[in-house]
């Protein structure tokens, strides 16, 4: 090991051992109560409008920092919590209040890795790079979008439309759908790495009578935590200075050149700090009852693997037990035992329903951890991809013994899994590729295909891939579109059941979000993408089902979804009915800085009578 990273791994064990905040500016973990957002419920009246005003507001992210300058919904970071009943139509004015003029909160910079180096990327401070004076500048145009929500086109995700000083963007949430955890942020095309970032989020809830039914914890025991990790700048670059509590989105400039434009490939941005509901590690008070948490991960890039663990860093078997993801409750509970450190997932956008059972724990102190690749839960890593692996501390006192809840053995009988020869669905196919594709500019992408016939078919060529199915047979793709703003390719016919595909051909993990739909995991398959040939654009050879590597459907993915983690050399095949709404949406990876970069695409949902009039699908 060399002194480097010696020092590296020093440092991180001084942070880790709770030692006070020293010269070098670090914070001692579990030392602030966890924040809770304030709670807008709208009455019955469908007239009402709720108005939500985005504003600057400082916030204290840890009791040894300054004041931190962010932006919030409602003056709050997060932003309150808006809880409705299922069918409750309700109308929602987002209006942009940040001055004009105001200065951004977040400083951006992008590092170069040195060769034979830890990635600095999760270092805090700028490690002498300097600002980007165009984020500095940025007007402070902002657009709200409900993630997961089944609303029209117009009042869905609509980058394009962003509002600036004194404009209100109005959105109507019709909120049929059954009991689910949603959530908004942010989605200014192009910027919204930056705004989501300086805390432009908020948590969504739709309640009804299924869910009131199981009894499940509420009230002060009902708790959103929104999970997100951070940077931050320090007083004296060249000093080493202490924590000045900015903002800092800092990203790592890789040596691989792109092929094409002969640059360093950016990577996205991952903090070192995790702040849950806005604060740095926080701890909450809990009695030894039943607690029910709505997770959500608001981070632009970091894949959280949780494990709850004890003093000792052991997993903690027995109390946490997973009700419901993306789009609402399972149909039965999960147990989460953590065996062999196996931990909880949680990829940017995607939303946990827990349910933790304290009982056996009073006077004790247990801990939710972000497991580091190849490491035991709660220890970091050297390279610093996990530096702090600090979440959350709760602190169980001894209660009246009162808690009258009992486990449900079912959830949700509305949540049933349909079968392939339940339906027809309409089959499409979407691939992933890797940065250093031809075209690509040095970023992953989206392309949507088409099948192609024998007789059409040339492969090997720019845009063609070829597929060899786990039935032995090979079809061959050709893109159809690439890029975010190539014109909408696919049109749903609205209330139809479709099945996309979206296989990876070696971009690097990526969530995948598709609105409107609730779709259903129907399958996770390998393949060996070694065929597809980056500098090419286009398969040489196909790629392949890997039928001696099998990929489990995870019990917490037996439920209705909207995100799906797409990891390399794998494709997800998920299925949904869209329904419910008209208009022009888009899918895209929830990795901001990917999204940003152009990694969306538009589609069109058409009423059933429309596609054969325009010669759609």
């Amino acid at each position: 090991m060399n002194d480097a990273i010696e020092d590296i791994a020093a440092r991180i064990v001084a942070a880790v051992s709770g030692s006070a905040a020293g010269t070098d500016g670090e914070l001692v973990p579990y030392t602030d109560p966890l924040t809770v957002p304030p709670v807008i419920r709208p009455g019955r009246d469908e007239r009402q409008v709720i108005g939500i005003a985005l504003r600057p507001t400082w916030v204290r992210m840890h009791s040894q920092l300054p004041p931190t300058l962010m932006w919030g919904y409602g003056g709050s970071v997060p932003g309150p919590t808006i809880e409705v009943r299922r069918g409750q139509r309700v109308r929602v004015d987002w209006t942009n209040r940040i001055p004009p003029g105001s200065p951004h909160p977040v400083t951006a910079v992008a590092v170069e890795r040195v060769p034979g180096q830890a990635d600095p990327h999760n270092r805090p401070g700028r490690q002498g790079a300097e600002p980007d004076g165009d984020v500095a500048a940025l007007p402070a145009r902002s657009v709200t979008g409900l993630h997961g929500a089944p609303a029209g086109g117009g009042d869905d995700i609509r980058p394009d439309d962003a509002v600036e000083y004194g404009c209100t963007q109005r959105a109507e949430y019709p909120n049929d759908h059954r009991a689910v955890q949603w959530w908004y942020r942010d989605h200014a095309r192009g910027i919204s790495r930056w705004n989501a970032y300086a805390g432009l989020v908020g948590t969504y809830l739709v309640r009804d009578d299924e869910e009131d039914a199981l009894g499940l914890p509420s009230g002060e025991r009902e708790v959103p935590l929104i999970l997100a990790d951070r940077n931050l700048d320090r007083e004296d670059e060249a000093a080493g200075g202490r924590l000045s509590g900015r903002l800092l989105h800092k990203t790592t400039l890789v040596t691989r050149e792109h092929p094409e434009t002969g640059r360093p490939v950016t990577l996205p941005f991952l903090g070192p700090y995790t702040t849950v509901n806005g604060t740095i590690w926080p701890y909450l008070d809990v009695v030894d009852g039943w607690y029910r948490f709505r997770m959500v991960n608001a981070s632009n890039a970091r894949v959280y693997d949780l494990v709850l663990v004890d003093d000792e860093d052991n997993p903690v078997p027995g109390v946490v037990h997973l009700i419901g993801g993306d789009g609402g409750l399972l149909p039965r509970p999960v147990p989460v035992d953590f065996g062999f450190g196996a931990p909880l997932t949680i990829a940017p956008a995607e939303r946990l329903d827990l349910l933790l059972d304290f009982r056996a724990l009073a006077g004790r102190r247990v801990r939710l951890v972000n497991k580091a690749a190849g490491q035991a839960p709660g220890v970091p890593d050297a390279a610093w991809d996990v530096p702090y692996p600090q979440v959350m501390e709760f602190r169980v006192a001894r209660g009246e013994g009162t808690d009258a809840f009992a486990l449900p053995a079912v959830l949700s009988r509305s949540c049933r899994r349909s079968e392939p020869e339940d339906r027809g669905f309409r089959r499409r196919l979407v691939v992933l590729t890797p940065p250093t594709t031809a075209g690509g500019g040095g970023r992953p992408e989206l392309w949507e295909m088409e099948e192609l016939d024998d007789a059409r078919a040339r492969p090997p060529a720019p845009g063609v891939v070829q597929v060899r199915g786990p039935d032995g047979a090979v079809r061959t793709y050709r893109r159809t579109a690439r890029r975010a703003g190539d014109g909408p390719g696919f049109a749903v016919r609205e209330g139809t059941d479709e099945e996309w595909s979206l296989l990876n051909l070696g971009a690097p993990l990526c969530p995948v979000h598709i609105p409107l739909a609730d779709c259903r995991v129907a399958g996770r398959e390998a393949y060996a993408v070694d065929g597809f040939d980056p500098a090419l654009g286009g398969t040489r050879a196909p790629v392949a089902y890997d039928g001696g590597r099998r990929i489990p459907v995870p019990p917490g993915e037996q439920g209705w979804k909207d995100v799906f983690r797409v990891a390399g050399g794998e494709m997800v095949r998920v299925r949904g009915r869209f329904a419910g709404a008209y208009g022009r949406f888009a899918y895209r990876c929830t990795v901001l800085e990917h999204a940003d970069a152009g990694m969306e695409r538009p589609f069109v949902v058409l009423p059933d009578e429309v596609p054969g009039f325009t010669g759609g699908e």
